[in-house]
């Protein structure tokens, strides 16, 4: 080890420290071979920099070293969790934690989303901490659902979602049912920091899941979950009676057996599964990349499928199950994937529609929330307009409408619903995060009701966009790992004039009516050009309202190397000349995409058709 390390004594103190600590044989092989090899360039990159905890939890690839997601890395973050949470909860001990774990795994490190589980109840099962650990693998929002049910302190969810096969994450809920905010992660990932050295405890998981502090929660959770989402259930002879054919996939994820639960719990025909991707498969063998997001490819077996079997609609999970992607096959006989800003028009008119049918006194509109995240279509805010109802707007990601959420359920309002354009929607406040279950089923009785009505889902998006207003997006993203790549493309729209704070007033033949900037705290609608939704140095985000009506923000990835932009024009209702609307949001993204980014002279590389 003195060879290779000789002259990095940071380097040298990680790694003698990780091989006195690690009891895992085969990452501690891992470590031995990249010293007998040679391999700096790797130690370095594994041993440098700790995973970063934040609001997010952690997000890694699967490994040795203190950079990835394996034993060591879990029990030091599960430690770090439980001190602060002793901290925080004087009852922690009669309370607990609940624990799940999608089927992720990593056999070259023995790394696995149960495996970790186990290690994450072993440490606080060893501090006298119940833990109600899932027996099976579960959606993510079964882990919000039960701290909510069962009155816990926290919730951990071991899951990378829709990321490469490679990674896993560690997704932490607070006694409120959401997700942490700030300042919780900061305060959590300093207790990592104070507990690195692992508790001999920890590692005895055998042990742990034998102790009487461990409950199993799957079948009590499983059964009011699904007792819950019935409450949106409205049309239930109509479904009974639907043959309205329906393809779904799981995408070698967790969703199928919960996907076809929640059909039943909804009268629903079942609908036909993808065979080749409804079983949990930690490969992903039939797509290249496991997320719904990324359109047609994941679901070119859900086309063939349902061209056999005569269905017109495909509903897609992504692997963890909190997020629904919908296509419909159009009058054409070509496939219509609908973007989630699309899908948060849908479910939202829905949402509103069926709470409309149940409710008759009319001042009860005013007690009704609808939300969405900053960079989604501003679709609900045309619909609160009209219907009367409140529309609220965050930042982005659910941790913050899920906050959101519970504040205002706490203070007698009713949350309808709640969505972001990265198809996630939260369409039940038994739930305070996406929820991709519960969504499958809604959507599901959608169709069969607009079916009756002798109403495709794009028929009905055009009705809805001719009420409430044309909302045309257009989102995509720039790969980029190069960070001062990423902090001068920034700095240079906060310079324009080279002075700082001042932002251009034209892009293009655009004229920008507004600026709002969440990295600094900058937004010139205010009266006091301070932004009213909360900033974050740590990540970029710029906001340009344009007088054409257009509106397009620009932010960093929390998890993965990509500058994102979201685009959306907002029509009044009436302007409903669809063509030309999308070539104004057209010429309006190349122009952003040549002015902003400059993708040559930045080198950045297109998202992958």
């Amino acid at each position: 080890m003195e060879d290779i390390l000789t002259g990095d004594a940071q380097l040298d103190q990680a790694v003698r420290q990780w091989l006195q600590y690690d009891q895992n044989e085969k990452t501690k092989s891992l470590v031995q071979d990249l010293l007998k090899d040679g391999s700096l360039e790797v130690l370095k990159k594994k041993f440098s920099h700790r995973m970063e905890f934040g609001t997010a939890g952690l997000r890694a690839a699967m490994g040795p070293g203190v950079s990835c997601m394996n034993d060591l890395t879990i029990i030091q973050t599960t430690q770090g969790f439980c001190c602060y949470l002793e901290e925080i909860f004087g009852n922690l001990k009669e309370r607990g934690v609940v624990i799940g774990y999608d089927a992720r795994a990593h056999p070259t490190s023995g790394g696995s989303s149960k495996r970790f589980a186990s290690l994450a109840a072993a440490v606080f099962i060893s501090r006298g901490v119940p833990v109600y650990l899932f027996s099976d693998i579960t959606p993510t929002p079964f882990v919000p659902f039960a701290v909510s049910h069962l009155g816990l302190c926290a919730g951990i969810m071991v899951t990378a979602s829709h990321n490469p096969k490679q990674d896993n994450g560690y997704k932490v809920y607070w006694e409120n049912g959401a997700q942490i905010i700030s300042p919780h992660d900061k305060r959590i990932a300093k207790a990592i920091e104070a507990n690195l050295v692992p508790w001999p405890e920890s590692w005895q998981t055998e042990e742990a899941l034998k102790s009487s502090l461990l409950k199993d929660p799957y079948q009590d959770v499983h059964a009011e979950y699904f007792k819950a989402i019935q409450k949106h259930c409205h049309f239930r002879d109509i479904n009974k009676k639907s043959d309205v054919k329906i393809v779904h996939t799981s995408v070698h994820g967790v969703g199928h057996s919960f996907v076809q639960a929640a059909f039943k719990a909804f009268d629903l025909n079942p609908p036909y599964a993808v065979e080749e991707q409804k079983d949990p498969d930690p490969e992903f063998p039939t797509v290249k990349y496991p997320n719904p997001e990324e359109g047609e490819g994941v679901l070119t077996l859900s086309f063939s499928l349902a061209e056999l079997e005569g269905a017109t609609v495909v509903l897609a999970n992504d692997p963890d199950a909190d997020r629904l992607a919908i296509a419909e096959k159009q009058a054409n006989g070509k496939w219509q994937v609908f973007t989630g800003n699309e899908l948060g028009a849908l479910m939202g008119w829905w949402m509103f529609h069926c709470w409309k049918s149940q409710n008759t006194d009319p001042n009860a509109v005013k007690n009704l929330y609808l939300l969405s995240s900053t960079v989604s279509s501003k679709i609900l805010r045309a619909i609160a307009v009209k219907e009367g109802c409140h529309f609220e707007e965050t930042l982005t990601g659910f941790k913050w409408m899920g906050n959101r959420a519970r504040d205002l359920l706490d203070q007698g309002k009713s949350v309808l619903f709640a969505f972001e354009e990265a198809i996630g929607y939260m369409c039940c406040p038994a739930v305070l995060d996406k929820d991709g279950v519960s969504a499958a089923a809604i959507a599901g009785e959608m169709v069969s009701y607009l079916a009756t009505k002798g109403k495709t889902l794009s028929e009905q998006l055009t009705s809805i966009f001719n009420e409430y207003g044309y909302h045309i997006s257009k989102n995509s993203y720039f790969i980029c790992h190069d960070q001062n790549v990423i902090r001068s493309l920034f700095d240079r729209l906060r310079t324009h004039d080279g002075t700082r704070g001042s932002y251009p007033t034209t892009c293009g033949r655009f004229t920008i009516s507004a600026v709002r900037d969440l990295t600094t705290g900058y937004d010139s609608n205010q009266p006091d050009n301070k932004a009213v939704l909360p900033t974050s140095s740590s990540s970029q985000m710029i906001t340009f309202s344009f007088a054409n009506g257009g509106v397009a923000t620009m932010r960093t990835s929390g998890t993965e190397p990509k500058i994102k932009y979201y685009t959306e024009l907002c029509a009044a209702p009436g302007d409903s000349d669809v063509a030309q609307l999308r070539k104004e949001l057209d010429d309006l993204v190349n122009a952003i995409v040549e002015n902003f980014f400059e993708p040559e002279k930045n080198k950045l590389q297109p998202k992958p058709e």
